[in-house]
């Protein structure tokens, strides 16, 4: 069990207040006290990586009100799936430098959106610039890798570089994690020693072992037996499951209380993280949700009092003062 108190991370900066993945955002959550901030990485058309939730920008940027950008919409398979927009990997840097941030779910979060279109996108190198500044650790999510590698792109290659450059890549305030192990393996055979963490999603498998091994792919939920907790152990440093494998709701909604798994990977000597602690009802189990609609604040501390019980090492929160003040 996590003995003090969990890291407390700023999930992408401060994105329940200001636009995420801006300068303002990450400021904001340095500010707030948090421990590490939470950047996304996705490639741009001439190998810089930029922070953005998903290679697609066309909600997160003014990238579709821009006519000399309006012939780059097009249809890409992400993760298998279909998706058209306008894709950071069309772009260059110098391109993408001159678009302007927005709120990605304004509808839950006007206040926020009426920062739009006010800053540019930033750069990894940028945010690892302001972390060191603020003095404060960051936790590096990897995207889409397997994807990307079918384009050309080597993640785990470009994220290596990039550290090394940054005199970054030995810092014990890094974590890297992916949702995707085969790029968590490249890099630490590409001698990267900071801790390394496996994100969970609540159901499915991992997309580059379903592309590898189809049918056969181990799915989240099989990492968390006994056998996957010790086959984990070998391979990185901790977990990071969705917040519902740890409130682990019954068919009506009811919370029973933290996963026992949580114990189990820490005495394995995993770290323990979860995503995402959100105050909003619309993010929150259905026995934590109050009147008000999606936007209005439910009863948060509920929730994430069941998850402060479960002794985790690290939280990811939209509301970085909101985190320090509950967790810490």
């Amino acid at each position: 069990m996590a003995s003090t108190r969990p890291l407390i991370i700023g999930h992408r900066g401060a994105p329940g207040y200001l636009p995420e993945h801006t300068r303002s955002s990450y400021l904001r959550a340095i500010s707030d006290g948090v421990d590490a901030v939470e950047p996304d990485v996705v490639p741009t058309q001439d190998g810089v990586l930029v922070v953005r939730h998903e290679s697609e920008i066309g909600a997160t940027t003014d990238v579709a009100d821009r006519p000399e950008f309006a012939d780059r919409r097009t249809t890409r398979l992400i993760d298998g799936e279909s998706v058209t927009g306008f894709f950071t990997l069309d772009f260059t840097w110098n391109e993408l430098s001159t678009l302007r941030c927005r709120e990605r779910i304004p509808a839950l979060r006007p206040s926020s959106a009426g920062h739009d279109d006010r800053e540019p996108m930033l750069r990894l190198r940028d945010v690892l610039a302001l972390a060191r500044s603020g003095g404060v650790g960051v936790v590096l999510e990897i995207k889409h890798a397997a994807s990307f590698a079918r384009l050309g792109f080597d993640m785990a290659a470009l994220v290596r570089d990039e550290l090394r450059d940054a005199g970054w890549a030995d810092d014990p305030a890094l974590v890297i994690e992916s949702f995707e192990p085969l790029v968590l393996a490249r890099l630490r055979a590409g001698g990267i020693r900071v801790p390394l963490v496996q994100l969970l999603e609540a159901t499915g498998a991992p997309w580059d072992l379903r592309e590898r091994d189809g049918a056969d792919a181990a799915t989240w939920a099989s990492m968390l037996a006994p056998d996957g907790l010790r086959r984990l152990r070998e391979e990185v440093d901790g977990i990071s499951p969705d917040k519902r494998m740890i409130l682990d709701p019954d068919r009506l909604g009811r919370v029973r209380g933290p996963a026992a798994f949580v114990a189990a990977a820490q005495e394995s000597g995993l770290r323990v993280f979860t995503w995402t602690c959100r105050p909003e009802n619309a993010f929150l189990v259905r026995s934590f949700r109050r009147p008000g609609g999606p936007a209005a604040f439910g009863d948060w501390q509920g929730e994430w009092a069941v998850l402060r019980a479960a002794g985790l090492d690290g939280v990811f929160v939209d509301h970085p003062d909101l985190g320090v003040e509950f967790f810490g």
